[in-house]
């Protein structure tokens, strides 16, 4: 589902440590966990690009040189190959690359950095005529419509728009008459109330104007106070599938939805590689 105009690049948070996750992240950085044969991160990058976004910017941290190899020999972990070792150069990838089109910026922005600070010091990756851009976690799929996503942040016009989702109801929920109890639900499907789940927009604007330059910031907290407070933070709201990785459970049930070739993030997805669909 590719847009004939060109569409923002978008930057992926990558640097946090996943410490919810850790039976898994000791030994991978979380948006490197796997969805099948595939880490979370290119099921996000396959997300945007199904709507035209071919530029990526990784804001990198910890374990930044998983990302580092996974991405520099990511045609021959993809493809088949035929070797001729005595002659230089003497490689033959075979099969198609729909990543072929994709630039992708490993952008060093520290081992321990705020998600804000992070932006800051990715956005030297950013082209002048990027007035705006796509920003997300690096942990949560989703099937929203990243066009409509960026026809709602330019017709609200203001610095950032953040996708409004439905969390996982992870407790069961009382209802009340006063101080009686009236009803009880075991761990509902969904919320009905809305958290931040990424797939954002945002204008290079906000990064002067809400990221302080002189200490370490995260995006969740001052800057985003500060967007509230100026009148500059939108939302889109999002009914459909959205769901993050942050627990083993969460790993496993992502994993069970592909496995079980169920998984609602790549309704938009135009290739048929085996592995999309294994």
């Amino acid at each position: 589902m590719s847009n004939c105009q060109e569409m923002p690049p978008l930057m992926i948070l990558c640097g946090g440590r996943g410490t919810r996750l850790r039976d898994v992240t000791e030994l991978l950085p979380k948006p490197m966990v796997p969805i099948g044969p595939q880490p979370i991160v290119w099921h996000i990058m396959k997300c945007y690009a199904a709507f035209g976004v071919r530029r990526f910017i990784l804001c990198l941290g910890y374990k930044r040189e998983e990302f580092v190899h996974y991405f520099l020999n990511f045609r021959a972990l993809t493809s088949d190959i035929t070797l001729h070792p005595g002659i230089p150069g003497g490689i033959r990838y075979t099969g198609d690359c729909p990543e072929a089109e994709w630039e992708i910026t490993l952008a060093d922005t520290g081992p321990d950095s705020c998600t804000a600070t992070r932006i800051r010091l990715a956005a030297r990756h950013l082209q002048p005529a990027d007035s705006c851009f796509f920003l997300t976690y690096g942990d949560a799929v989703a099937d929203i419509d990243m066009t409509a996503v960026l026809e709602r942040h330019r017709a609200g016009g203001q610095l950032l728009t953040v996708s409004a989702v439905h969390p996982e109801g992870r407790f069961g929920e009382m209802r009340f008459d006063g101080d009686r109890v009236c009803g009880f639900t075991e761990k509902p499907a969904r919320t009905e109330g809305y958290i931040n789940g990424g797939f954002m927009v945002m204008e290079k604007a906000f990064i002067d104007r809400m990221i302080p330059a002189d200490r370490d910031v995260f995006l969740e907290a001052e800057p985003m106070r500060a967007a509230v407070a100026a009148d500059e933070l939108n939302a889109y709201r999002h009914e459909g599938f959205w769901q993050c990785m942050d627990t083993p459970r969460e790993y496993a049930l992502l994993n069970e939805m592909w496995k079980n070739r169920c998984a609602p993030w790549t309704r938009f997805w135009t290739d048929a590689r085996p592995e999309a669909a294994s």
